[in-house]
């Protein structure tokens, strides 16, 4: 059935093409008047065809949340497509106008997220989360001076929860390999074609109209012939006044006061110093404020007032194998003592709480805290810190690894059994472990966040360094 969905695919590609051909320019993926399609829209064909046709059948066979989230992706890559078009024969608007034409995908892409934040209980979550923060690589169109870089930013944000598919299917289910390898592919591809047709920023057509939201064809109505430009306004006549014979006249006087030289002063009034406002502050006050400047921009406020903040209810309960431990606020007592080995832990959105784990489990997370307290017995897997700030981790008895990525502050108290433990750190900073010594008290080390690499003749090797001082 995949296999199928994938052929059906491919032939409405070749299909779109032969129908811009035979439309005489008119279709929708026609570069100009020739009907010949562009250079990289045709090669953006490709893409679609090959590792988004790929990745969207192995998500079939997945099905669930993964086909419901790849779905979602089909319509975000069909609409840069659509916006591609409109650049192949459109000229480079306005950055206000750049805005509407970039809608289509930027709404995408939000659903592509919110889908993510409304699912975090799914069996497929890293897959959703792999796919939420990579997605912003479709805003690569407007990225300039380079497009590739970006790419390549957002495909690295992916491969932090990729590996944990790959790790939790490497042994169990081939299909979700493939799906990683195809997924990631996508955004692999598409650096190429980044720098083969866009290297410095998108191309624009050099003729044609000014883009506008209006031109970018729908994927409904990219069969259809786009409606022509309207007619050029008429020339403007510099000879003729909206005044009659009184722009001639006036013009002579215009020059005639410009030829006077430095007589030309000699009209104005004198201005005494009770009439100046920075010697008489008492004018200022008179006639309303006087603006010194110039009107800072704002943006336009909705009739009804800003929309307050959505507070979620607190959570804390057992779904399956996994403790759920969400949108606590000023919670310090929260403990968990009911548990098992094959249990996770996973604390989302917690701030000023504390929380202490009993027992032995698998894993716990703490995913986007703020002021979060950890207190655990032991943990056969690892223990993960993500997005957070000003996070204490205590560790009660063992723990193999500890991961902390994307944060600012987190101190991690091992205990005398721990001591072997690896702590693996990425994109984080003000980390310190404090280790405890003979007295019972801990001895405070930072986690080292300058390094220094250097060329050895066959390799590069990478060093820390201490900031003198």
């Amino acid at each position: 059935m995949a296999e199928l969905a994938s052929l059906v695919q491919r032939l409405e590609v070749a299909v779109g093409r032969l129908e811009a051909v035979s439309g005489g320019g008119g279709g929708a993926f026609a570069g100009g008047s020739s009907g010949v399609v562009a250079a990289y829209v045709e090669a953006y064909d490709e893409l679609m065809s090959g590792p988004v046709s790929q990745y969207m059948s192995l998500s079939q066979q997945i099905g669930g949340d993964v086909q419901k989230h790849a779905e979602m992706m089909k319509k975000a890559f069909d609409a840069q497509k659509q916006f591609l078009i409109t650049a192949s024969r459109s000229q480079k608007p306005s950055d206000a106008a750049m805005s509407s034409l970039l809608a289509p995908v930027s709404n995408i892409i939000q659903q592509v997220q919110s889908f993510r934040e409304q699912n975090r209980s799914s069996q497929l979550f890293n897959h959703l989360s792999a796919v939420s923060e990579s997605v912003p690589a479709l805003g690569w169109v407007a990225m300039a001076p380079k497009p590739g870089p970006y790419v390549k930013e957002m495909q690295d944000a992916a491969m932090f929860y990729t590996n944990r598919v790959l790790k939790d299917y490497k042994e169990k289910d081939k299909k979700h390999v493939d799906w990683v390898k195809a997924y990631l592919s996508i955004w692999t591809e598409l650096q190429n074609y980044i720098k083969q047709h866009h290297t410095t920023g998108l191309t624009w057509s050099k003729t044609g109209p000014v883009a506008s939201a209006s031109s970018v064809a729908t994927p409904a109505a990219a069969g259809g012939p786009p409606a022509p430009p309207g007619p050029p306004p008429p020339p403007i006549n510099l000879n003729q006044s909206s005044g009659g014979d009184s722009g001639s006249t006036s013009r002579s006087e215009l020059f005639a006061s410009i030829n006077k030289g430095a007589d030309i002063t000699k009209g104005l009034k004198h201005v005494s110093d009770d009439q100046k406002t920075h010697k008489n502050p008492a004018l200022k006050t008179q006639g309303g404020p006087v603006r010194s400047g110039p009107k800072p921009f704002s943006s336009p406020r909705p009739a009804g007032g800003a929309t307050p903040a959505q507070t979620l209810p607190p959570v804390l309960e057992l779904d399956g194998k996994k403790w759920r431990v969400e949108n606590q606020n000023g919670a310090q007592g929260l403990v968990i003592s009911d548990t098992e080995l094959k249990q996770v832990v996973y604390a989302f959105k917690c701030n000023n709480s504390t929380l202490q784990v009993k027992g032995k489990i698998n894993s716990i997370t703490i995913d986007n805290c703020k002021k979060m307290g950890l207190v655990f017995d032991d943990v056969v897997g690892i223990v993960e810190i993500i997005n957070c700030r000003d996070i204490k981790v205590q560790v009660m008895g063992k723990v193999p690894t500890i991961s902390i990525n994307k944060t600012d502050g987190c101190h991690v108290y091992l205990s005398a059994d721990s001591l072997q433990c690896e702590i693996v750190s990425a994109k984080s900073s003000e980390m310190n472990v404090l280790v405890p010594n003979e007295g019972g008290e801990f001895t405070e080390i930072p986690v080292p966040e300058q390094f220094k690499t250097v060329w050895d003749g066959k390799k590069l090797v990478t060093t820390a360094t201490e900031i003198a001082g």
